[in-house]
């Protein structure tokens, strides 16, 4: 057992602790480089989440420095040092402060406004959000207190996504959207509670020495700042969690529901809202007139999945068209909906104008090879040492023989006869 253990012991592997200190100490202050990096990080945060681009939100986390001052929260609360903590709050006000002023300045300007999914994304905190939080905390303190930092920081910086919720809540701001500025603040301040938790529990379990202080009264009165700051800070936390825990299940529960119980004949869910905080479900259905009995038998099997005080509302969007807002809704839904259709009918298209032209091109190959016997053509994707490249592959299978001088002419013919360029041959002899 000792032996097993003995693999989780991490105290040879770290660094001393004023080196540990003043590599936190160095990512607290916002000026000069690290004011710019936030503010040009914000700004690519912004528009990744503007053109719904995953890719674009997480170089805009990688390059962000907002852990920083956030790991020194913990760090000043976990050894009793209030200068420290007056300074990583300042610097963490800064911090919001510019990327909430330099988002709301990209999306008043930006000619994009719709909220796509990555921006709804960060306006709902789940549960799993305080565990990612939380955990990547740990992470982030305990790669930071290593001489082996590997290149744990950049995916702690990733996974405890802090800069989208701030970004979003720019958007919020400059939308108007309350919604989405309440929501994303709120996953904000979730966030830094989580990890500065985290870094605080690690720093009092690794046993970082404690701030001393040669005036003693001094010293007492910042003790007193600090509990009652762990308990401010541990309040909130019980309460986020539970609130957070209590809004995921009743979310699960809504949607357990949906799936099994809100299914109508010839009638097709367009949109749905669920409100926890007021306990409100509205779904809207586009396709037939759904009768009150309909809709009375599915509120009837709320309390199946402890819904009892649920308030569920039925639409259906070309019942309500008198109704404005109800018609956005559903245009809106019915838009997506189409795109979506668009998006498979498309690639339904190509395939089979892919399938008919491998067809066709066999035909002719045919003719000018008898001994072919059956063509394959079809685009491929290569990786090779992380490299990807989108090639055609080409595999004719054939009696007899087929001579190099007659494989260079049917490369030749083939690229011309297909107009793809990259092909890559395999002649399979049967």
């Amino acid at each position: 057992m000792n032996l097993f253990l003995k693999h989780f012991n991490i105290k040879s592997e770290l660094e001393p602790y004023d080196i540990i200190f003043e590599n936190i100490e160095k990512g607290i202050p916002f000026k000069g480089t690290n004011l710019w990096i936030l503010f040009f990080a914000i700004i690519v945060a912004s528009v990744g989440l503007n053109v719904n681009s995953t890719a674009v939100i997480i170089g805009a986390m990688l390059i962000s420095p907002l852990m920083g001052p956030i790991m020194g929260l913990g760090l000043s609360i976990g050894i009793n040092d209030i200068d420290l903590l007056k300074r990583s709050f300042n610097n963490y006000v800064v911090a919001a402060a510019i990327g909430l002023v330099a988002s709301t300045m990209y999306f008043l300007v930006t000619p994009l406004d719709e909220a796509h999914s990555e921006l709804l994304a960060r306006t709902s905190p789940t549960v799993y959000d305080v565990l990612i939080a939380f955990f990547g905390g740990l992470a982030g303190i305990i790669a930071t207190s290593s001489k082996l930092k590997g290149n744990v920081i950049p995916g702690v910086a990733i996974a405890t996504a802090l800069m989208p919720p701030l970004c979003t809540a720019g958007y919020g701001l400059a939308t108007m959207q309350w919604y989405f500025f309440f929501g994303a603040l709120y996953l904000f301040f979730i966030n830094t509670v989580f990890i500065g938790l985290a870094t605080l529990l690690t720093v009092r379990f690794m046993k970082f020495p404690l701030r001393s202080w040669q005036d003693k009264r001094k010293e007492k009165r910042s003790n007193r700042y600090v509990t009652l700051i762990v308990i401010l800070t541990l309040i909130p936390s019980i309460y986020f969690g539970y609130d957070v825990v209590k809004t995921t299940r009743y979310e699960e529960r809504v949607e357990r529901f949906i799936e099994h119980e809100a299914n109508f004949p010839n009638d097709y869910l367009l949109k749905k809202h669920i409100n926890a905080d007021k306990k409100e479900v509205t779904l809207i259905y586009g396709g037939e007139l759904i009768s009150e009995a309909q809709i009375d038998s599915v509120r009837q099997q709320l309390k199946k999945y402890e819904l009892h005080d649920t308030k569920l509302a039925i639409q259906q969007g070309f019942a309500y068209l008198n109704n404005n807002h109800m018609q956005d809704e559903t245009n809106a839904a019915l838009n997506d909906q189409m795109l979506k259709l668009q998006g498979i009918k498309s690639k339904y298209d190509s395939l089979m104008s892919l399938q008919a032209t491998a067809g066709q091109i066999y035909k002719e190959l045919k003719v000018q090879y008898p001994q072919v016997r059956s063509f394959v053509f079809q685009p491929v994707t290569v990786m090779a040492d992380s490299v990807k490249q989108e090639i055609w592959l080409s595999i004719i299978s054939h009696s007899g023989n087929i001579s190099n001088q007659d494989r260079i002419r049917i490369g030749q013919w083939l690229k011309v006869r297909s107009g793809q360029d990259s092909i890559r041959y395999i002649y399979d002899r049967r």
